[in-house]
């Protein structure tokens, strides 16, 4: 999957644009780092768009991805805006975190994590994010009135419309929903469906 991206990504221009996914302006609306440095991980960052949007913002921000080009890009736009950020190389279905964060958020990335290991993974973001954090999550869902964009891939795994809103049935959902949209990141217009995600991590009942 690495080879994939590193092609899509190995050009001047960003594959997915520059501009942050409108879900960011909940993070900074529902915890902005204004008493404290707050620390955030981008799952599968991609060329750093969200990655960057969040250290101009103030946030502490870690990223990895995939895609060694899509690092490159993302320290590169980094170092253009002026604003530090932390990255690292891991493939989004074996990376399993070890140290906790206040906000693990991303876009795009999850729906290559096989059904048989999603239990388990969300167990591991959930155990990993502070007390009052939140997971900030976008993934394409199925439709079957929606053809398979141009630019898929046959690492993809299927996901199904509610289904990543089960894995926080024990959280505060801050924002939830499921929308469609025009997309031409392949050159070709097409059409996406996606869910988004921000839950809150709350105190438990004693």
């Amino acid at each position: 999957m690495s080879d994939l991206y590193d092609e899509k990504y190995d050009q001047d221009e960003y594959y997915w644009g520059k501009r942050p996914s409108k879900i960011c302006y909940q993070v900074l609306k529902l915890k902005p780092p204004l008493e404290k440095p707050l620390k955030l991980l981008v799952l599968a960052c991609g060329e750093g768009r969200n990655a960057v949007f969040f250290a101009r913002n103030g946030y502490e921000v870690t990223a990895f991805d995939i895609s060694s080009v899509g690092l490159e890009k993302t320290k590169r736009y980094a170092e253009e805006v002026g604003v530090p950020l932390k990255t690292f190389q891991a493939d989004i279905t074996e990376f399993r975190l070890e140290e906790k964060y206040d906000i693990l958020f991303s876009t795009g990335g999850l729906q290559y994590i096989p059904e048989k290991s999603r239990d388990e993974v969300f167990r591991n973001y959930k155990t990993h994010t502070k007390k009052d954090g939140l997971n900030v999550f976008s993934l394409f869902v199925d439709k079957p009135f929606i053809k398979e964009p141009p630019d898929s891939e046959k690492t993809e795994r299927r996901w199904v419309s509610g289904e990543l809103f089960t894995h926080y049935s024990d959280w505060k959902i801050e924002h939830c929903s499921e929308e469609i949209f025009d997309c031409d990141s392949s050159g070709v217009p097409h059409r996406h469906a996606v869910n988004r995600i921000v839950a809150r991590k709350m105190n438990v009942r004693i």
